[in-house]
């Protein structure tokens, strides 16, 4: 057997007498990619840090094509050919494509001055080489999220990455994406590169990696072929138990309807929609990047202003265009980007739930009941079962499921009878998914009308009643959520 490109045995870490990982050890070949799962906590984030060379691990042992390293730093990392492409990527956003890629690549030649037809050349080869053309002088801040993943890649490359970890690299991607980033994925090991592939969406983990080591708690609970595992025995060995996908329950007949809306436009984001949302529904939106979906359910929210068309809640018109109107109307949003849009991240956990029920605990000189207030925020975090050891912590502290835990908290708690909800799973672990899935079920059985938006076709099969299908911003399909399979309905989105 030839000898490995990372060999890792023993390795063990603990923070403040906490045990983050105890005993782990697998390798990774060259041209080889391999699956590192595990829920949120379970010690994928402090590996990735120990190969890196920003952590060091208490025990055990890290050794490159045979080579037991020492004090591994970030600099012996990166001499190594061990590149970590982050979730937010780490782009300098006021610089070019050709200026992020090659960054690195000129820092470390030593030259004196910035050579720009080198960086240039060295870009476009790169870029070349995983088969993307991305404008060399486009600003990374105005690129997709699709390309900046690519420039990433690419920045990796031009260093002579021997081995690119990618830290939840799908989570923000359409599926069109995705199937393109597997793409690069495979032609990366056609090229000698490893890699190590942290995500929680498993039929990609299954697809493009040989190899799967699954962590929990901070050890090691499985390791061996892909070939051995499929979703179900994944997501056992990763949560402990078996994850039950159930359907929803079936929508009541006599269901009134909650919601109605009538060709609503915003001209070049969407066009003449039309659809109704009965009491106690869960409503799918499928759609391809730039069908208009998201832009959509920032309207029905009044983040965006439609130029023309209604809504109607409870038969009563909701004024477009008016986040207040319609929230104090009793509709939710929850956002697909919670760090940015849904959290205030350096704000407790209580204070980020309290915040939506100032106006209820406020008395008549303006004058807060703070006790009550932050009481009631507490049992919202037990109801959600939110795992806060330190419900006065900063919000930013907690996983991303428990932090889309605490978003839903927060609405939830003011009563609305409409809850839009634009990527309820997105980044968060199969267990966080599951549980998320159960209060849609649980919000829709309360009599709530529910409207979800995803990328994730099997979330919108388990979760929703019917399932629009958007096509350049417009809805040209009502399909019923039984009726199809995901395979069915990736045909109608592509078709």
């Amino acid at each position: 057997m030839s000898e490995p490109l990372v060999a890792l045995s023993g390795v063990t870490k603990t923070y403040a007498g906490i045990t983050a990982l105890s005993d782990v050890g697998f390798r990774i070949a060259a041209g080889e990619a391999v699956c590192l799962a595990g829920e949120n906590g379970s010690g994928k984030s402090t590996l990735i840090k120990i190969l890196a060379g920003v952590e060091r691990p208490d025990r055990g042992t890290i050794a490159f094509s045979g080579q037991v390293q020492g004090a591994l730093t970030p600099r012996a990392a990166a001499e190594a050919g061990i590149k970590v492409i982050f979730q937010d990527f780490s782009l300098f956003p006021n610089l070019t494509v050709a200026e992020n890629i090659a960054f690195s690549a000129e820092l470390g030649s030593g030259a004196r001055l910035v050579r720009r037809a080198r960086m240039r050349d060295l870009a476009r080869a790169t870029l070349d080489r995983i088969g993307v053309d991305i404008p060399l002088d486009a600003v990374v801040e105005t690129l997709s999220v699709a390309h900046k993943q690519l420039v990433a890649i690419a920045r990796a490359l031009a260093t002579r990455a021997r081995l690119i970890i990618m830290d939840e690299p799908t989570t923000a991607l359409t599926e069109r994406e995705v199937r393109g980033l597997l793409a690069i994925i495979r032609r990366l090991k056609a090229d000698g590169v490893a890699v190590l592939f942290v995500s929680h969406k498993l039929a990609e983990v299954l697809e493009v990696c040989e190899q799967v080591v699954v962590l929990r708690n901070g050890q090691k609970v499985a390791e061996g072929p892909a070939r051995d595992f499929d979703q179900a025995s994944l997501t056992r060995h990763m949560t402990g138990r078996d994850v039950a996908a159930d359907p929803p329950a079936p929508l009541r007949a006599d269901a009134p309807v909650l919601m109605q809306v009538q060709g609503l436009t915003r001209e070049g984001a969407f066009d003449g929609v039309d659809f109704t949302l009965r009491a106690g529904e869960v409503l799918g939106v499928a759609g391809l990047l730039g069908s208009g979906r998201t832009a959509l359910a920032k309207a029905l929210f009044g983040l965006v202003a439609p130029t023309a068309g209604t809504i109607t809640l409870d038969g009563r018109p909701v004024r477009r265009g008016d986040p207040i109107a319609a929230a104090a109307a009793g509709i939710g949003y929850v956002p697909e980007d919670r760090l940015t849009e849904g959290l205030f991240l350096t704000q407790s956990i209580v204070q980020n739930i309290a915040i939506g029920r100032l106006g209820a605990y406020s008395g008549p000189a303006g004058v807060l009941r703070l006790t009550d207030l932050m009481d009631e925020a507490r049992n919202w975090l037990i109801r959600l079962k939110v795992k806060a050891p330190d419900p006065e912590a900063a919000v930013r502290s907690l996983s991303g499921g428990n932090q889309q835990r605490v978003v839903l908290a927060r609405w939830m708690a003011r009563s609305p009878r409409v809850l839009i909800l634009n990527g309820p799973s997105v980044g968060v672990d199969v267990g966080s998914k599951a549980e998320i899935h159960a209060i849609i079920a649980e919000l829709a059985a309360q009599g709530l009308g529910v409207i979800v938006i995803s990328d994730d076709l099997p979330e919108l099969l388990g979760t929703c009643h019917r399932i629009l299908v958007m096509k350049g911003g417009r809805i040209v399909q009502d399909i019923a959520g039984g009726s199809v399979t995901e395979t069915d309905l990736v045909h109608r989105l592509a078709s």
